[in-house]
């Protein structure tokens, strides 16, 4: 076990409040002043009593409450903590969940909050404010175990929700009540007090604790089909079914109203959705506009965990104790099948034929990257490709010629003849020394700006 001395909150009855550290004088009496009481100069000892001395300049506006905050924080320092081994602060604590200063905000702010002390004496001089105050270590101790035993009935009841709730599948208000349940036993994270719990003998704290972890890694996350295939048959759009049972042994329940985090690379950056199951524990989401250049392509699923957590709970202190709770999630392929492609293209540079400089030769080679496959014969391809491109001069000055640009691509069904998608540049600027390295040159700033529009243009056009 490991003691700890803490400085802890205070609870004041009777009007009083909370302390400051106290703040003991060492400045010996000057001649002729009043004599000082013995627990000014020497700190009472007593077996029987908490002692808490504190002291105020009289330059300050509020020196009496001051010297009050002082001297009961005094006594609250004298109050020993515990954290024993095998308690869920000192678990946590070995397991650096938490960082220094947070276990120290932790331990200081939910261990101990004391009542039923008294007033002592008071002493006064020209310059200095003394309070002296005790508390009964019988009564402080009688007050602990009272409000402990309200603690734990409070989280006894909670949990006993928490177990009717996951016994209708209602995983999401299993959720929160254990976690009632535990912030509730919150002052007692550092104890191992043993309780009866479905007729054994446990740990409380860390029975709740634990029981958050089974409900969390009893959820089983199903996706079909397994693989998502994506081809031009299917418009690059295919519907997936996602199932969420929680497991208990050989039992099972359907999770209603779980919320799923959901993500997969779309042409506009990574894609996320936030579903909730239905009454039969499923949700539906349509993956479509896939990113053919991610290198990573598949569906991600899992248990949106932040939103099992309630907005008016302290989130900090939370999202810490539940950061090392198993979150289950699966994942499914995306197989993207990009279609057969057959390609006639026109090109000329002021009317002379363009060959390896041109837009189709970018095209090509661009689809063929992200997987589509050009094929010889158009009765073998699914989409044809048409693409133009031409040059006109734009005029001379200062000896600079201007050429521009004009290019114009579409891709049809090959079946229907329907216009799949279309698009172009018009009026693309190119400047040289003559007319014919000009128009070469609207070509070279064309091609750029056609390969990253391309494949997310034909992409986002099934929808």
């Amino acid at each position: 076990m490991r003691k700890l001395l803490l400085f802890v909150p205070i609870i004041l009855l009777a009007a009083c409040k909370g302390s400051r550290p106290a703040t003991e004088s060492t400045v010996k009496e000057p001649v002729g002043q009043v004599q000082r009481p013995a627990w000014v100069g020497s700190r009472p000892v007593s077996d029987g009593y908490y002692v808490g001395i504190g002291m105020a300049g009289k330059n300050r506006p509020d020196v009496l409450e001051t010297a009050k905050k002082n001297a009961l924080n005094d006594l609250a320092s004298e109050i020993s903590v515990t954290v024993e081994g095998n308690s869920l602060l000192y678990t946590l604590d070995r397991k650096n969940q938490f960082d220094e200063s947070f276990t120290s905000s932790i331990k200081t702010t939910s261990n101990e909050q004391i009542a039923g002390f008294e007033l002592v004496d008071t002493w006064e001089d020209g310059t200095e404010y003394w309070t002296y105050y005790r508390l009964s270590k019988a009564e402080h101790a009688r007050l602990k175990a009272e409000k402990k035993a309200g603690a734990i009935s409070t989280a006894l009841d909670y949990h006993a929700r928490s177990k009717q709730s996951i016994a209708a599948g209602d995983l999401r208000t299993a959720f929160d009540q254990d976690l009632r349940a535990l912030l509730a036993m919150k002052e007692h994270w550092g104890e191992n007090d043993l309780v009866d719990v479905d007729g054994k003998q446990v740990p409380l704290v860390n029975e709740l604790y634990a029981d958050l972890q089974k409900l969390t890694s009893g959820v089983q996350l199903t996706i079909l089909p397994e693989r998502c295939e994506l081809s031009y048959a299917n418009h690059f759009k295919r519907e997936l079914l996602i199932t969420a049972v929680y497991k208990n042994g050989t039992a099972s329940r359907d999770l209603v109203q779980l919320p799923l985090f959901i993500t997969f690379p779309g042409t506009g950056g990574k894609v996320t959705e936030l579903k909730n199951t239905d009454a039969e524990g499923q949700a539906r989401t349509t993956i479509q506009r896939i990113d053919a250049g991610a290198q990573v392509k598949e569906v991600l699923v899992k248990l949106h965990l932040d939103e099992l957590i309630s907005r008016e709970m302290d989130r900090t202190l939370v999202k810490a104790l539940v950061s090392s709770l198993t979150v289950p999630e699966q994942r499914a392929i995306i197989d993207l099948k990009m279609p057969k492609v057959f390609m006639r293209a026109q090109e000329s540079n002021l009317g002379q034929p363009v060959n390896d400089s041109g837009v189709a030769l970018a095209v090509r080679e661009e689809l063929t990257t992200r997987g589509f496959r050009f094929v010889d014969r158009e009765g073998e391809a699914e989409l044809l490709l048409t693409l133009q491109a031409n040059t006109r001069q734009g005029g001379e000055a200062n000896g600079f010629f201007t050429a521009f640009l004009d290019v114009t691509y579409s891709f049809r069904d090959r079946k229907t003849q329907e216009v799949v998608y279309e698009g172009g540049k018009q009026g693309v600027k190119g400047v040289q020394l003559n007319y014919q390295k000009a128009g070469l040159e609207s070509f070279k700033k064309a091609i750029p700006e056609i390969r990253k529009e391309l494949v997310p243009g034909i992409m986002n056009s099934f929808h």
